[in-house]
């Protein structure tokens, strides 16, 4: 059996069930007789910020590199036709004054630049983008996890290396990344059973049906698991009936529950009631697969609106939000951030979990197709079946069809889900079997709201190139800062490591990371620390829940003194804040209380250092 753990976004407690849910299946095992118990595998494909094992101390005694081909240049016989640059789809590559430059960090591997090279000016070698370790020996179960490599974008590369460790025999528990973007497709993909994580709020039901989309589109069984659950749960039951999938259990909100987690501890180990409701949710599964639902659109406003109010800015600054992992109160810190400063733009680049317009509720002027790439299609009266498209595919998205037996030659077929749409195939046909055309991957759109002008964007279901996307939102936030006259962009980012967060941060002027005083999210400061260094993008900091653990909150100073990143807010774990999401209020907005009084001191310190910067 596979079971993947997911969840629509970061922070609803998708690695703490992971975790605890193989620990409580092989504690039981292990009282079973031999002969009949089960082996259990916990594999961590949140390969962009692997947490599993800071709970399961495992000692690691194979490691496997991943690999991925990327392009290198002979200078020598490069004449800066330009030809490469125009076939990429992903940015990769760009020719400046005769020359060409390789962004490696933004290369997919694909082969195209290689293939139309007309002197061979390009090849292909393998570059090490991840690894995977295991510890095939860890008790009481099998533990694997995969890491990607700062700055690369090829997640899913790094996910099915790790999937690789799973057991045919054993019962297989895949903890995977947040989001509905590619690494959670490649994470997806195959399991018997898909468990998401979810939380009663606004938020987490948003998430949710994101979710929900990618599992059932997937063809995988699905059931609903509501953490920190206050036993008001209306929200997400009400979807769920809506959608016919059952809840397949709850776990109650409780700070102890929070505080336990924080220092790294098992939470079974500690609450026998947790594990019995752990094993029950396993043993009475509940799933189901009904039909994909429909998303409902972002409607444009009907009616004359305002026009966007002017500045007088003689340039603008940009900050993005970012977090090292989700749930870190990133939005929550955006939104009152885009309610206390004056004269800005507002952009949300999470565009594959889009969160931000629940609290600031814009009205959409404006709504344009994204196109993301190319989708392919055989078409089978001209296929000869000679494979040469199969074989050149870097993906391994084109697979024989054998749907026509008595057709004498082979058909070839594009499996949708796993073409990245890069337009090699199309190339390499000596037919023209295969059709391409542009391959809408999303919407952007331009809005308005009581806090200024917003960029934002849905990335679809499954769909790749959340990257560009990301790039698309921003290169609108800038537009509209330079026709307004607005001296500020403020954007909520991403969480994670991979390509979105890459083009989230490139070229910002200052960022801003929430985090919060947990083993994990110490961890992945550390991760995200790394890659604002490694743009060279100067950082600041917010530690939310700053109470929950007074050893992992200095901790988290220690790193933001080695990293030169100022912690301009230390924001208490306030209950007042989940009773403003639960309004769909803005914190600072809703009450007076400690965490809006911390959030509205550390912006009046982020405008010192941006008045600093400017200067």
């Amino acid at each position: 059996m596979i079971i993947t753990i997911a969840s629509g976004k970061g922070g609803t407690g998708k690695t703490t069930f992971a975790v605890n849910l193989a620990y409580a299946l092989a504690q039981r095992e292990q009282q079973r007789p031999v002969a009949s118990q089960k082996p259990i595998r916990l594999l961590d494909c949140d390969v962009e910020e692997p947490n599993d094992h800071l709970f399961v101390h495992p000692t690691f005694t194979e490691e496997q590199s991943v690999t991925a081909l990327k392009p290198v240049l002979n200078a020598n016989r490069c004449d800066g036709c330009g030809k490469c640059a125009e076939a990429c789809h992903y940015n990769a590559l760009a020719v400046v004054k005769g020359k060409l430059i390789i962004f490696n960090d933004l290369c997919h591997s694909c082969g195209v630049c290689a293939y139309v090279c007309p002197r061979q000016a390009l090849t292909e070698k393998p570059v090490e983008i991840g690894t995977v370790q295991a510890a095939p020996q860890n008790k009481p179960f099998y533990f694997a996890h995969g890491l990607l490599n700062v700055g690369e974008a090829l997640a899913p590369n790094v996910v099915n290396a790790v999937k690789k460790h799973s057991d045919p025999q054993a019962i297989n528990i895949i903890d995977a990344s947040p989001g509905t973007a590619c690494p959670v497709v490649a994470a997806v993909g195959g399991a018997d059973v898909a468990l998401l994580v979810t939380e009663p709020t606004p938020f987490g039901l948003n998430d949710l049906k994101l979710a929900v989309g990618l599992t059932l589109k997937l063809g995988v069984p699905t059931g609903i698991v509501v953490n920190r659950s206050d036993g008001k749960d209306e929200l997400i039951e009400d979807y769920a009936k809506e959608v016919g999938l059952p809840i397949a259990g709850r776990i109650p909100f409780r700070r102890d529950y929070a505080e336990t987690y924080s220092g790294g501890d098992i939470l079974v180990d500690n609450f026998p009631d947790l594990r019995e409701n752990l094993l029950a949710i396993f043993d009475h599964l509940a799933t189901a697969r009904p039909p994909v639902p429909i998303l409902e659109p972002f409607a444009i406003a009907s009616g004359t609106l305002q026009p966007f109010s002017k500045g007088n800015a003689e340039g603008h600054q940009e900050i993005t939000v970012i977090s090292g992992k989700g749930g870190t109160g990133k939005t929550t810190v955006t939104a009152c951030l885009a309610r206390l400063a004056d004269n800005k733009v507002l952009a949300d680049n999470d565009v594959d979990a889009a969160d931000l317009h629940l609290l600031l509720a814009p009205s959409v002027r404006e709504s344009h197709d994204f196109v993301g790439g190319t989708k392919a299609t055989i078409i089978p009266d001209k296929c000869i079946g000679c494979g040469l498209c199969a074989s050149a595919c870097h993906f391994a998205a084109i697979v024989e069809d054998k749907s026509q037996p008595k057709r004498k030659a082979r058909l070839y077929r594009v499996e949708p889900m796993a073409c990245e749409g890069c337009g090699l195939c199309p190339r390499v046909c000596p037919v023209g079997a295969i059709h391409s055309e542009d391959n809408v991957t999303g919407q952007w759109f331009v809005s308005s709201s009581a806090y200024g002008p917003m960029a934002h964007a849905r990335l679809g279901i499954a769909e790749e190139n959340s990257g560009r996307l990301v790039t698309q939102v921003r290169t609108c936030a800038n537009g509209l800062a330079d026709d307004l006259r607005h001296d500020l962009i403020l954007g909520d980012g991403p969480p994670g490591t991979g390509c979105p967060v890459i083009a989230a941060v490139t070229g910002t002027d200052l960022v801003l990371i929430v985090t919060e005083p947990t083993v994990s999210g110490v961890h992945d400061l550390s991760r995200v620390l790394g890659l604002t260094k490694y743009f060279g993008v100067p950082a600041t900091i917010m530690i939310n829940k700053s109470d929950l653990n007074a050893e992992q909150a200095r901790r988290i100073e220690v790193l933001a003194e080695e990293h030169h990143a100022p912690v301009i807010a230390k924001i208490p774990f306030d209950r007042t804040v989940n009773d403003a999401l639960m309004a769909g209020k803005i914190v600072v907005d809703y009450a007076q209380c400690p965490a809006g009084d911390a959030i509205k001191d550390g912006w009046e310190k982020l405008q010192a250092i941006l008045a600093k910067r400017k200067n």
